[in-house]
């Protein structure tokens, strides 16, 4: 049984390894929230598009704690620890690959935003078409999303996308030299070993959960399939070498 405790623990652990790839995580955190804030509404809807455990959703909460979020992941591990660790998120299993996921959303009005951090490179190029071709059925006129993300630019301009994966190198360095935290896959091998996840670790190897295929992992990628999938006004709205926060305006 995953206690409320010791799912907080675990996030604490989970936050920890994930700023060992992102050691500006906060701040984009912070950047993503201020750009939901300014849409002006105190109560927004906001979808979060491959949430895991629900880091992003519960910071969001904590500045607009009117808002309704709906966390949606494929993971039920990820989305098991994060009901136990935050009660007042909503989290929705579906995965994101696959068409119809937004009908179990059990929306009551078109959302204001969708955000994501961290996730929707795990997506194929064809893939992540019809992913954001969905989201835009689901979002209100002027609605945006908002993907934090790291993105490269070798097809545009290949000296300079050099140039950010270095400026992202040398800060992590900096930020942690040869005490970098917990890597990704230490982080998984102890959630297996924990019996208290067993269930859920059970559940996660016939869900789909895994990442598979191709990446899309450059900036054009994300560009043309906002593009094709209606959004009108396309940039990046914060950037550190190639970690980017990408927001795309649903026309």
């Amino acid at each position: 049984m995953l206690t409320h405790d010791a799912a907080m623990q675990w996030m604490a652990r989970w936050d920890r390894q994930q700023e060992g790839y992102l050691p500006d995580r906060e701040e984009r955190f912070t950047v993503l929230i201020d750009a939901v804030e300014a849409l002006g509404r105190p109560d927004p809807v906001v979808i979060d598009l491959g949430c895991g455990p629900g880091s992003l959703s519960a910071r969001l909460l904590e500045r607009l704690p009117e808002a309704r979020v709906v966390c949606v992941d494929a993971d039920p591990l990820l989305i098991g620890l994060g009901r136990a660790a935050y009660p007042g998120l909503r989290f929705v299993s579906a995965d994101l690959r696959g068409g119809g996921w937004t009908e179990l959303l059990e929306l009551d009005r078109p959302a204001d935003a969708a955000v994501s951090t961290t996730a929707l490179h795990w997506i194929s190029g064809p893939e992540l078409k019809n992913v954001y071709a969905e989201l835009a059925t689901v979002l209100r006129p002027g609605g945006v999303l908002l993907n934090g993300d790291h993105m490269d630019t070798d097809d545009a301009t290949p000296v300079l996308s050099g140039l950010e994966r270095a400026v992202h190198e040398r800060e992590t360095e900096r930020t942690f030299g040869r005490n970098r935290p917990e890597a990704w896959r230490a982080w998984w091998d102890a959630i297996e070993a924990d019996p208290a996840l067993a269930e859920l670790n059970e559940a996660r190897t016939t869900a789909g959960a895994d990442h598979r295929g191709s990446e899309s992992r450059l900036l054009s990628d994300h560009v043309k399939a906002l593009e094709e999938a209606g959004f009108t006004e396309i940039g990046t709205l914060w950037q550190r070498g190639n970690n980017r926060l990408l927001c795309g305006v649903r026309g």
